[in-house]
């Protein structure tokens, strides 16, 4: 049995890497059977496994799919062709790294937080990389802002993709890994990835100095092989990061900070809103867990009951 890694996808053609780390276009034949409990836009992501057959086509060898392996894990959003449906944005994953900004384009609380929550609930530890430190003109703000995640559990480090001495830290984190890097266009992570691979010149674009966003420079996720023992997952833009299948009951277990606090509370299913001896809220009114993480749960916790309303 052939197996390949897939490296790359554009929907209809796949690139493929053997076993031999021989390079090979891929496609599916037909209707693929997947043994897998999701059902998504995307029947095959970038870092799956599969198993094919060669086929001689027109004097070249490509690769037929004929299956998928078990994946270990892997990460989705909502379609951003339909909000009712799933899009796997890559699998088999050994970190998520989301790439923010605090200068123009702004990256949103809002965003962060959906990104590593959605993280927790697959079970794939995520880094916090905050580019363009450079441009940060609030810097107590932003340490503040970075100790609140930290505070939680998380990774945070600031990155110039412009300076290789600010991406020590970073690529020390990646080594022996597949990593995932995601977040707005405009953000600098192609330029980030091309800072960790300088070989590799990805295409790069400008923010937009009448919108403030970003350029979509990347079309499809691709992997690549870096010269430090790792994979780098490239993904294109994201402008929001959409939940599917967040149960409001649920929500608190993903945020790792209120998850530590939540044993203390009185009811087990405490919404950590207005209920007697709720020791969620008694740490942020102790300060210890950050009233910023707080709201930010109320307010994507407002957002699941009105969509379930809808």
């Amino acid at each position: 049995m052939n197996k390949a890694l897939v490296y790359k996808s554009t929907g209809s053609w796949y690139n493929l890497k053997d076993e031999a780390g021989n390079f090979r276009k891929g496609r599916i034949k037909g209707r693929l059977k997947i043994d897998t409990d999701i059902s998504s836009t995307n029947p095959i992501a970038v870092g799956d496994e599969v198993t094919f057959h060669p086929e001689d086509k027109e004097g070249e060898v490509y690769a037929m799919i004929d299956g998928i392996e078990p994946r270990r894990n892997y990460i989705v959003r909502v379609s951003p062709h339909n909000r009712h449906q799933k899009h796997i944005v890559a699998s088999n994953l050994d970190l998520a790294v989301l790439v923010a900004t605090l200068a123009a384009p702004r990256t949103s609380v809002g965003f962060i937080d959906r990104f590593l929550l959605t993280a927790e609930m697959y079970h794939i530890p995520a880094v916090l990389v905050f580019n363009k430190a450079d441009a940060i003109e609030d810097r107590t703000g932003a340490e503040r802002m970075a100790d609140a995640y930290r505070q939680a559990g998380y990774q945070v480090l600031f990155t110039n993709a412009f300076e290789g001495d600010s991406l020590q830290e970073l690529k020390t984190l990646l080594q022996d890994k597949t990593a995932l890097f995601s977040g707005h266009s405009g953000v600098g992570k192609s330029t980030l990835i091309n800072g960790l691979m300088p070989d590799l010149a990805l295409r790069t674009g400008a923010v937009s100095d009448f919108s403030g966003k970003g350029q979509h420079t990347t079309t499809f996720a691709e992997m690549f092989d870096t010269p430090f023992d790792s994979r780098i997952i490239d993904t294109p833009g994201v402008k929001e990061f959409g939940l599917i299948d967040v149960d409001k009951w649920e929500l608190a277990h993903y945020f790792p900070e209120l998850r530590r606090a939540m044993d203390g509370c009185r009811y087990n299913n405490c919404l950590h809103i207005a209920e007697p001896d709720c020791a969620v809220r008694d740490q942020v009114e102790a300060g210890l867990i950050p009233m910023e993480r707080y709201v930010s749960y109320r307010t994507i916790l407002d957002d699941l009951g009105n969509h379930q309303r809808r």
